[in-house]
């Protein structure tokens, strides 16, 4: 040992900070005496002199920063002690926020970064001091609240321009003569500028672990980078981020739910390599393990060692990365397929799992039937995103298909009978074929089980090899959906008289309102609640003060949409509308020339609202990329009458409200920055989700955690949710609910519903992920037992407790800063 280690060993510094660590690792002790003003203030001491000027900090070394530097991380990395960094010791003292140890953190950080502190200029250890105060900041940023706390200091920007000096600086260092000192020097400085570049990346992929923070992510033009790097980690089987336990399914699952970032995981090999393994699991597996550990007939669920694959798979695959990487793709269709060939993209495992149309693919296959169950399960996750459904259907028929298959599995009798073969692949594609033509929340649609009962008749369900389904599955309960309601309610329309005060009525209404959904919520509904609804939202856009977005004139008559042309995903989503109106006896005959005429004037009345953009994104080459869930919902509620909807869509379009609602409205709009437009997010995902996260932390903080301990992450449930207004996981009713509760009080409305339904399923989530299929359970499963009427007491809470700051950063979606 030299002289010096051994000095350093026995240093007070290095010895206080030993100590420091080990209190800090023993949560107890750590609350106890580390987690307070004075400790921290303590801590900081050494910065603010720093900042200060050099000469305030005569003493303080490189050594003595990193020491507080890794203190300060590990206390931020403790809910207890992010806190206290975040709001300090009083959370409602009137002591200047700027003051509290995160803003101190950061201010320096950002000093560092954009080279605006003299002290150190030029030493060797400054990289490795800015290197820990990255890690630091890093603990607080790749959290909802912390972001929104450092925020203001854009540190992102100085990351990116940090690493894009360093990326230059890296493409700059000369080829090496054969000199050895030479070899040597240049040897080093190369590491130490590739160690600190990989240290910026990490430092800015950090900011992926929140909606918002992936949004600030993308404007630096790195994400790409980024994705490589947290690639590059996964493949050598290293923690994905240095500085914070993060799982990959929880970055992944962030990362996928835009479209850039699932090219980015596409580009870096991530998509690739999560094939392959997935290939050598389920079609290259040991055969010894096979013989010895035979599977149950028919088959069972997908085999231990695929799971994990399957539940990568689903996480990535969004609506948003399912269009990006299969939109606008035919299926390869080959006449041979090798044994060898390994499938790498997603396109081909949709044509080696799911569409198996040919002797070809089936005779490529080791574990036919296994393989194939594989691929339908996969199948049936990804399409309870409707959108991802009706694209599937649109390019490549996938229920014809799987009905072609069925009909195939017919066996015809001596006696002239024909029965299906009862078998584990005719068995699930009959409950996928059905999950994918009907429409309904929990009490509106019966979805066969996929495992066969004991006795003489092991599978009861009626198969079928044509539509329409068998009537066995459509649900009696809700049939006449429209009951003796609107006398009942129109009572409260005499509340609603218009008051000499704007405000007042607004007020009157909400609570008549509330009252209502609180005492008798199945009277909201029906005519009288469009009433309510039209005139609402009439006052409302008639109000300067209540409309966010600009008027825009629409001239439009209905020989200039005539030649607007519906693609075949929308046209599939005005059947699907069509066919649930009709099972609730909301729609008639006619009722899809008229949503098709609506849809049309929406498309022109919101293309003349986009702005151009140039972007190699599919996302941004036009329409918005799927149907129009929320005008479909309206189209319903207005009993398919095509006039009141688009006039009330125009009036609506004005409020902030529609920009959380109604989806396409913001579809590269010109009412958003143009870096948020060229990121092809949309607020929903960079603001609603992203509150979501945060509140669910502090409201359900169970739910949070197993979400991260599932690898999933909230944002991608909800906004699937929210994208197709709750079809599939609510009954009518409710939807019509969620609908009028975002209207009648507000967006910020849309963020308290997830929460009340997080905490509605709670158990089943804590469940879920001990059996490691919450991702499934949350896509698959409708919302049994929720009704939004039984949680609006609670949600008064939240909106006392969080709207401020929620209706806050919705309205600044149109600034250029978010």
């Amino acid at each position: 040992m030299t002289s010096a280690a051994h000095l350093e060993n026995y240093s007070p510094a290095s010895m206080v900070t030993e100590v420091l660590q080990i209190l800090c690792d023993q949560k107890e002790c750590a609350v106890e005496c580390l987690y307070n003003s004075t400790v921290v203030e303590a801590l900081l001491q050494p910065i603010h002199n720093l900042m200060r000027g050099t000469k305030a900090a005569p003493n303080c070394s490189e050594t003595a920063l990193i020491y507080i530097a890794d203190v300060l991380a590990r206390i931020a990395s403790v809910e207890e002690g992010l806190t206290l960094l975040l709001y300090g010791e009083n959370m409602n003292s009137s002591k200047e926020k700027s003051s509290t140890g995160a803003h101190i953190i950061a201010q320096f950080l950002k000093k560092l970064l954009d080279e605006d502190i003299s002290i150190f200029s030029g030493s060797e250890m400054l990289p490795m001091v800015k290197g820990a105060f990255i890690s630091t900041c890093c603990q607080i940023y790749g959290t909802c609240e912390g972001l929104q706390v450092l925020i203001p200091y854009s540190l992102h920007e100085s990351l990116a321009k940090a690493w894009k000096k360093t990326s230059l600086l890296s493409d700059r260092i000369p080829t090496p003569v054969e000199d050895s000192d030479s070899v040597s020097s240049i040897s080093q400085e190369s590491q130490n500028i590739m160690a600190w570049e990989e240290n910026l990346l990490d430092g800015l992929l950090n900011f992926a672990a929140t909606p918002k923070g992936l949004l600030l992510l993308q404007r630096t033009d790195a994400i790409n980078e980024c994705v490589t790097f947290m690639f590059n980690r996964y493949a050598k089987k290293l923690q994905i981020s240095r500085h914070k336990k993060f799982d990959c399914g929880v970055l992944v699952t962030q990362v996928a739910s835009t479209a850039a970032g699932a090219v980015a995981l596409q580009r870096s090999g991530f998509v690739n390599a999560l094939i392959t393994e997935l290939w050598a699991n389920l079609e290259c597996g040991r055969d010894d393990v096979r013989v010895t550990h035979p599977r149950a007939t028919p088959v069972d669920p997908i085999d231990q060692s695929c799971q994990k694959s399957f539940l990568a798979l689903v996480n990535f695959l969004s609506y948003p990365a399912v269009y990006e990487l299969v939109g606008n793709q035919d299926l390869p269709n080959k006449a041979e397929y090798s044994l060898r060939e390994v499938p790498t993209c997603i396109i081909d495992i949709i044509d080696r799992l799911i569409i198996l149309n040919s002797e070809a693919k089936i005779r490529s296959l080791f574990n036919y039937e296994q393989s194939h169950i594989f691929g339908l399960r996969l199948l049936s996750v990804i399409c309870c995103s409707l959108d991802t459904l009706l694209l599937l259907e649109a390019q490549y028929q996938v229920s014809e298909i799987l009905l072609r298959a069925q009909e195939e599995s017919i066996l015809e009798t001596s006696e002239g009978h024909r029965d299906f073969i009862i078998d584990g692949l005719s068995v699930e594609r009959n409950h996928v074929l059905v999950r994918m033509n009907l429409i309904g929340g929990p009490v509106e649609r019966i979805l066969p089980p996929r495992m066969l009962e004991k006795g003489d008749d092991p599978y009861p369900w009626p198969m079928f090899s044509s539509y329409p389904l068998p009537n066995c599955y459509l649900s009696e309960v809700t049939r006449n959906a429209d009951l003796k309601q609107d006398s009942d309610l129109s009572k409260i329309l005499l509340h609603f008289k218009m008051s000499d005060k704007q405000t007042e009525w607004i007020e009157n209404c909400q609570r008549q309102f509330c009252k209502m959904m609180k005492a008798k919520p199945d009277m909201i509904s029906g005519g009288a609640l469009v009433e309510l609804l039209e005139n609402f939202v009439l006052h409302l856009s008639e109000s300067p003060s209540e409309c966010y977005f600009p008027s825009v004139e629409y001239t439009a008559t209905d020989a200039n949409v005539k030649n607007e042309s519906l693609s075949l995903v929308q046209q599939l989503g005005i059947q699907m509308t069509v066919r649930y109106g009709k099972f609730l006896n909301l729609l008639k005959d006619g009722a899809e020339h008229d949503l098709t005429w609506v849809l049309k004037h929406c498309e022109r009345f919101l293309k003349q609202q986009r702005a151009l953009v140039k972007s190699s994104l599919l996302c941004l080459q036009g329409g918005c990329a799927g149907h129009d869930w929320f005008v479909s919902s309206l189209f319903m509620l207005m009993l398919g009458d095509r006039q009141k909807t688009l006039r009330f869509l125009q009036q609506f379009s004005r409020l902030l409200a529609s920009a959380f609602l109604w989806l396409p409205r913001l579809h590269i709009s010109r009412c958003l920055p143009v870096d948020t437009i060229e990121s092809g997010i949309h607020p929903v995902y960079f603001c609603s989700t992203h509150y979501i996260e945060m509140l669910l932390k502090a409201e359900v903080p169970l739910v949070f955690s197993a979400f991260h301990m599932s690898g999933f992450a909230p944002s991608q449930i909800c906004l699937q949710w929210i994208t197709q207004c709750f079809w599939n996981y609510l009954d009518w009713i409710e939807i019509c609910h969620y609908i009028a509760t975002c209207v009648f009080l507000g967006p910020d409305y849309q963020v308290y519903i997830c929460i009340a339904i997080f905490r509605h399923l709670q158990q089943d989530i804590l469940q879920h992920t001990q059996t490691q299929d919450l991702q499934v359970f949350l896509k698959e499963e409708a919302l049994h037992g929720f009704r939004v009427s039984d949680y609006f007491e609670y949600m008064e809470i939240l909106e006392q407790n969080y709207r401020p700051v929620l209706l806050r950063d919705m309205r600044n979606i149109r600034a250029q800063s978010t």
